[in-house]
């Protein structure tokens, strides 16, 4: 009896590609935000609620050591404390407070925000955002998100994520580069490095931000607020800022 051999050829095996191992799905849900916001309201010298007169608003966000539920720690540092001894101070002061345990939220100062325009005599031209520590993050995030809301910011003592800022150069572009940025920090830091501030100056000025600038105050450890609210020019140089301008 004859053998005959038999030869089998592997079929090559089928290459898998990502069409074929996955399947496209899809999750839809619709999330309410309910929040509440403590703040402090400053009107300045002259303000009438139903005068032809709009004033500049100003957004201050304080540090971490003052969130809460006593509202008067707000007025600890910064603008709501300085209101006290300048009462010709030209703008409409809003200084929310953070709830304990948590950081700014865009949504909650977005929607504070809309109330007061809705509610005051405000300048939407002129919408100013300044804070410290961790208020200087949140005013870097929150101004470098929604450009669009704000003529001019001032972080001091702060920080932020890189990727906030290049993702608004694709989004908000224009917004963006009309955007007034005067940023604020110690020289001597040892909570918040120096280099928190530069590198969002410097990518900032890469992208092509016409008036961004970082002053350093030398001598200055965490408290840089002290001196830079005390700074004249600031609020010249902030009221000179108007969006659409």
């Amino acid at each position: 009896m004859l053998a005959l051999p038999i030869c089998l050829s592997a079929q090559p095996a089928a290459t898998a590609t990502p069409q074929s191992v996955q399947t496209p799905k899809q999750f839809q849900f619709t999330k309410t935000l309910k929040a509440e916001v403590n703040y402090l309201l400053f009107l300045p010298k002259g303000y009438e609620a139903k005068g032809e007169k709009r004033w500049p608003l100003m957004l201050f966000l304080h540090g971490a050591g003052e969130r809460g539920t006593n509202l008067w720690k707000v007025a600890t540092h910064g603008p709501p404390k300085n209101v006290a001894t300048q009462p010709d101070f030209p703008f409409v002061l809003v200084s929310p407070q953070c709830p304990e345990r948590q950081i700014w939220s865009r949504d909650a100062l977005l929607g504070l925000l809309d109330d007061i325009i809705a509610n005051y005599a405000v300048d939407t031209n002129r919408v100013y955002l300044t804070g410290l520590s961790m208020g200087g993050y949140g005013a870097w995030d929150l101004g470098m998100t929604h450009p669009d809301r704000f003529a001019a910011i001032v972080p001091i003592c702060g920080g932020g994520e890189l990727i906030t800022v290049m993702m608004s150069s694709r989004d908000k572009r224009q917004a963006l580069m009309s955007l007034g940025v005067w940023a604020f920090h110690g020289g001597k830091d040892p909570v918040v490095p120096l280099a928190e501030s530069q590198r969002m100056v410097d990518v900032a000025k890469k992208l092509g931000m016409q008036d961004v600038k970082l002053t350093v105050i030398p001598e200055a450890s965490h408290d840089s607020w002290t001196e830079a609210y005390k700074t004249p020019e600031l609020y010249d140089w902030l009221l000179k800022h108007e969006r659409g301008k």
